[in-house]
């Protein structure tokens, strides 16, 4: 166990020279060996690239170990006149088998509509597990990598994967809590959520945002799912959706999902795609709470029954050929 301590009491006062030591390992890439480090309180104003697998970063609690930078998409850029989305981030997650537990990941430099996108977590990669964990931000918090195969805008995913093969992996967001505003979770990653709870902040608008934004890849099995998840906000009464179709085979499923007041009843939007109310799979298990009626749902959105529900229990969505469970 490597120890960050900013008061030197620890084996390294930044969690960058802690990356930078285990880097000039020369195994570090080919035949890496399991490593987890113990970040001690504090906030940490550090902006990371983690490309080591099989690395595990663990605070010491997750109200008061806080990983965080401020860069936005319409930070001033030299090459296309902005920073742009994709390199925005504060934490860039490009590598398989990583785990994060008991730690804040946040984007600081304010709402969606003063600074556009900015992304508190760009995750990308296979068996990435995030457990107790909390994603703060405003407009587009958590990215789940893949991009899309195309961008609509030019210049819209310039940053360090745009050119990259679309390799789609799986993620496990297990009691963390994620907040943002506009849209805050987007991708194309096969992503289960398991109790957690996704808070929507009011920016004054009279819709004040869509919870998720997926680009699940054509022919993808699964997308978003999220179990036993709370939806909750500081927004007006029906003022925020449960999702949109960043791209038209998006698909989110909610299993036994608590849904708050700030939720449209309709729950879902087509982002003024009609097309795609025949690709899209929006649908819902047995939701409650004051914006939870499945009947004033469009006719596009589907109410599962207990044997579809099934299909997307936990070890189904991630298992894959090896198998994989984090939480086990």
């Amino acid at each position: 166990m490597i120890h960050i301590a900013q008061d030197g009491s620890g084996d390294f006062r930044s969690i960058t020279e802690a990356l930078q030591a285990l880097d000039q390992q020369h195994d570090a890439q080919s035949c890496p060996e399991p490593v987890s480090l113990l970040i001690h309180n504090g906030i940490y104003k550090e902006r990371l690239t983690i490309t080591r697998p099989y690395l595990t970063l663990i605070g010491e609690s997750t109200e008061h170990t806080i990983l965080t930078y401020d860069l936005y998409a319409r930070m001033p850029q030299a090459d296309i006149g902005k920073l742009g989305t994709f390199r925005s981030y504060s934490c860039f997650i490009d590598t398989h088998d990583f785990t994060a537990r008991n730690l804040t990941f946040e984007n600081s430099s304010g709402k969606g509509p003063d600074v556009g996108q900015a992304l508190a977590m760009y995750a990308d990669g296979d068996r990435l597990f995030f457990d107790h964990c909390r994603f703060l931000g405003g407009q587009d918090t958590l990215f789940t990598a893949p991009l899309p195969p195309k961008e609509i805008e030019p210049n819209g995913f310039i940053g360090p994967k745009q050119s990259a093969p679309r390799l789609t992996g799986r993620h496990c967001y297990r009691d963390c809590y994620l907040e943002g505003d506009i849209d805050f979770i987007f991708g194309g990653a096969t992503a289960y959520f398991e109790r957690c709870e996704f808070h929507s902040k009011d920016i004054g608008q009279p819709i004040n945002g869509y919870v998720t934004a997926a680009s699940t890849p054509e022919g993808q099995e699964y997308g978003y799912v999220m179990d036993h998840c709370r939806f909750t906000g500081s927004c007006p009464d029906h003022s925020v959706y449960l999702g949109r179709p960043w791209r038209e085979f998006a698909r989110t499923v909610l299993l036994n999902c608590e849904i708050g007041p700030h939720i449209c009843e309709e729950g879902w939007h087509d982002w003024n795609k009609p097309y795609a109310h025949d690709t899209v799979f929006y649908a819902e298990y047995q939701s409650c709470g004051p914006s939870s009626d499945i009947k004033k749902r469009p006719g596009w959105v589907k109410s599962l029954t207990p044997a579809e529900a099934e299909h997307f229990a936990r070890p189904l969505v991630l298992g894959g050929t090896d198998h994989w469970d984090p939480v086990l």
